[in-house]
């Protein structure tokens, strides 16, 4: 695509891990017209030991890096590395460790949209005159006739990554570009296939890409073992009922693994890290109706002037709930109240808005304030195992 006012086509970065999905995106840009460049980042993870006795990390394998620069010749565009293992060792694996040390269960991925790929990687993009960023992300960008610019669901509902795109800007919709966010995946791998892309039949990356095995309790014992101290599994009223081995091990709404004794099954409902205590309780005291969250940004640029009807996301997989959006303090927090109680709400997940399939903003998830236990004793503090 050329420059309206000139012959000259528009510059972009695209964002390489060598797998299928930026593949196809940097090849429909070349298809397009762009003057496409090839970015890889090279992240910090664990070193693993291959066959060879070489080490590399999990998610910047030498064959990943192989398959990137592959697909860059076969497309004729120039393809680069990027060193950025220690800014993301300090923002997102320290961030990772940080939150389990206070017993919040993080999602990587919103912080490294929100400091790595659109910050470091763009900043980067941007000092070399590019005028887009573009990611295999399945998203989509359009612009309203004010020139706003809004953030929408990918085609592909079952691949929709909007959820950990939702902390981007105004000033990033207007230089990010989205190639594939209007295609189903396995239309993806027929456009990888057509344009003879080696990826095209690659199976997908996971998350925590710095993992080197992808355990994540192996990885807080080695980097983080006081997010693992052992300490006393209670109920809301204050009564043992069993010890736990960290509080970085459990999730709200789990019961497998609790080894605690009751009348009824009992699930993790909340956790107290002044105390290292791991808080259960019976199905009827798990979940609420509503929620705060912090850190909250606004794809628009400004939080609402009043409270507003919208569908919101507290995890990555769950389904849109319907609720009261309320702005506190100049909307840098939120009140949340849903119209039915959420099982699952657990503190440092994302909250995301949504009206329809357009992105509003997104917060992180805040604790509860921990009441004081109560005195009187429960009746399931003697019974059989859960």
């Amino acid at each position: 695509m050329t420059d309206n006012t000139s012959n000259t086509p528009k510059r972009v970065v695209v964002a390489m891990s060598g797998g299928v999905d930026s593949s196809v995106s940097a090849a429909l840009l070349v298809e397009q017209g762009y003057e496409v460049i090839g970015m890889m980042m090279k992240l910090w993870a664990e070193e693993t030991v291959d066959a060879s006795c070489n080490t590399h990390n999990r998610c910047c394998t030498p064959e990943q890096l192989d398959d990137a620069r592959r697909i860059a010749d076969k497309l004729g565009i120039p393809f680069y590395v990027l060193d950025t293992k220690d800014v993301f060792r300090a923002y997102i694996v320290e961030y990772f460790l940080d939150m389990h040390r206070k017993a919040l269960t993080p999602n990587p991925c919103i912080e490294c949209n929100r400091h790595i790929r659109f910050t470091w990687l763009y900043e980067n993009a941007r000092a070399i005159d590019a005028d887009y960023l573009a990611t295999g992300h399945y998203a989509r960008v359009t612009q309203d006739a004010d020139g706003t610019y809004q953030l929408r669901k990918g085609l592909d509902e079952a691949k929709d990554q909007s959820y950990v795109l939702s902390v981007l800007t105004q000033e990033h919709l207007a230089h990010t570009l989205f190639p594939i966010g209007g295609y189903p995946k396995p239309q993806v791998r027929e456009i990888a296939a057509r344009f003879g892309l080696p990826t095209a039949s690659k199976a997908d990356s996971q998350d925590l890409c710095f993992l080197g095995d992808g355990d994540y309790r192996r990885f807080l014992r080695e980097y983080a073992p006081e997010a693992l101290t052992p300490g006393q599994i209670v109920l809301q009223d204050g009564t043992p009922v069993g010890e736990h081995t960290g509080l970085a091990n459990y999730t709200v709404g789990q019961r497998k693994g609790l080894n605690v004794y009751g009348a009824v099954p009992l699930f993790v409902i909340d956790s107290d890290p002044a105390r290292n205590a791991l808080i259960v309780g019976p199905r009827e005291q798990l979940g609420s109706d509503d929620l705060t969250a912090h850190r909250v940004s606004w794809i628009s640029g400004h939080a609402p002037d009043g409270a507003i009807r919208a569908q919101v996301k507290i995890r990555y997989k769950s389904t849109p709930a319907d609720a009261w959006i309320t702005p506190l303090d100049d909307g840098e927090r939120v009140h949340i109240r849903f119209d039915n109680p959420l099982r699952d709400i657990t503190p440092g997940q994302g909250a995301v808005m949504y009206d329809g399939d357009r992105v509003l903003g997104a917060g992180i998830i805040e604790r509860r304030p921990q009441q004081a236990p109560e005195t009187q004793p429960s009746h399931l503090e003697t019974a059989s195992p859960a």
